[in-house]
């Protein structure tokens, strides 16, 4: 009896392309500094490897556990302030580690107290678990001011990072050491992570995401469940917050504040909840919002709040779901047909965003910066809040762009209908056949 070498091969080509895209995650982290190779460049891929452990372990909870969490940075926070004091001993020489294992320090950190204060939040689930993160996260943001002695007060806490003799060159004064430390980290919790949606436990957490009932009638205690995970959850995040503290060298009250959960809630949402490499889309979008976008206009929190806002209305499955949309229309030959419709929809939403930009940066001026003068920097131009033309070119700009948009649109819609019907025969008739 012969057995066909489809059937018993282990390399069955969806096992390749895993391999194959863990591959170019790492050739991404580990070229990444080579091709950017300036400061800033260096200092932004840190924080974005940072950032990525952050938002996965923040969508163990929301994606993959539907527990909507206002209260992530306490783990990530408290994690970096017990690295931060455990890089201060081990400068002090009272605590013998080296500075590649302060990171598995706030790990362990944010673990235990997602043990503490897990056990309270998952007994709950729903809004009233939200609620309870929320005030969580207001309890330890108002410690952090009331307790000087291990948060520092106002001042934060500070560190320094390189300690000791340098081990084969390698002292973590430079940046580049610093972000290839971070990168290490950085794959092996992705690749946990990953590796834990396809665990037992994994698989229920998602089975308590979407029926806690039937999985209770089948024997499982759903809030144990979430416990556990919740658990997990905070290792990843305490992990997070230990490269933090590496890469700053200071942690201070902010980090446990409600901004930065408010943060790490918004940038996973936009990267796709749903999907496992949405988070690091988010990341990603996260720091360049915050460093770059930041530096262009100073009304860029609004910009950020217009973005969620559209893409809770038209896209609410992020980032990713847009790919993953795409990437099935190409895998079958339809993606030919849509590219100009693309160009176009690009081109007049670049008009009709420089418009509203234009707009929107002239009147932030006009009632927060009129002190510093009448004018305003913007894409290259300058232009003036007290000049008519300004406003009148800006208007125009949009209104112009907002009518070709709209027209473009209409035509997408028309031609991306016809596509997916053109899909659905194909497939009725490759089942037929």
């Amino acid at each position: 009896m012969s057995v066909s070498r489809t059937a018993c091969d282990p390399f069955k080509p969806h096992k390749v392309g895993r391999w194959l895209v863990w591959g170019l995650f790492a050739l991404v982290l580990l070229a990444a500094p080579l091709v950017f190779t300036s400061g800033l460049s260096r200092t932004m891929l840190s924080q974005m490897g940072i950032a990525i452990v952050a938002c996965l372990s923040y969508n163990m909870l929301l994606g993959q556990g539907g527990m909507l969490s206002f209260g992530h940075a306490v783990y990530t926070g408290l994690g970096a302030y017990v690295a931060i004091h455990a890089l201060n001993a081990a400068a002090g020489g009272r605590l013998d580690i080296p500075v590649s294992l302060i990171p598995l320090v706030g790990a362990v950190a944010g673990m235990v107290f997602a043990v503490l204060l897990g056990f309270v939040t998952t007994r709950k689930a729903g809004t009233p678990f939200a609620m309870i993160t929320l005030g969580i996260g207001e309890l330890v943001f108002a410690a952090s001011l009331m307790v000087p002695e291990f948060f520092g007060g106002e001042a934060g806490v500070a560190g320094n990072r390189v300690i000791g003799q340098a081990v084969a060159g390698i002292s973590f004064g430079p940046q580049i050491q610093v972000y290839y430390l971070i990168a290490l980290y950085t794959f092996i919790a992705t690749a946990a992570m990953f590796a834990f949606t396809r665990t037992p436990l994994g698989r229920m957490l998602e089975a308590v995401r979407d029926n806690p009932e039937r999985v209770e009638f089948i024997g499982y205690n759903p809030q144990r469940v979430r416990y556990f995970a919740f658990v997990i959850a905070g290792f990843f995040a305490g992990l997070s917050g230990g490269l933090y503290a590496i890469n700053f060298e200071i942690v201070t009250a902010e980090v446990v504040g409600a901004a930065r959960s408010g943060a790490y809630l918004l940038f996973t949402f936009l990267g796709g909840a749903t999907v496992f490499f949405g988070p690091i889309i988010g990341a990603v979008l996260m720091v360049i919002a915050f460093v770059l976008l930041s530096e262009l206009t100073q009304a860029w929190l609004l910009y950020l709040g217009l973005v969620f806002l559209l893409m809770v209305m038209y896209a609410p499955g992020g980032v990713a779901s847009l790919i993953l949309m795409n990437l099935r229309v190409a895998a079958l030959g339809k993606l030919r047909t849509l590219w100009v419709s693309y160009l176009a929809l690009a081109g007049t939403a670049l008009v009709l965003l420089a418009g509203a930009g234009a707009i929107i940066d002239m009147t932030y001026h006009l009632q927060l910066g009129a002190a510093i003068g009448s004018t305003v920097p913007f894409l290259g131009a300058t232009l003036d809040v007290t000049s008519l033309d300004s406003w009148f070119g800006a208007g125009w700009v949009l209104l112009t762009g907002l009518g070709l948009f709209e027209i473009t649109r209409r035509e997408f819609v028309r031609q991306w209908g016809v596509v997916q019907d053109e899909i659905d025969q194909d497939l009725q008739r490759k089942e037929a056949s």
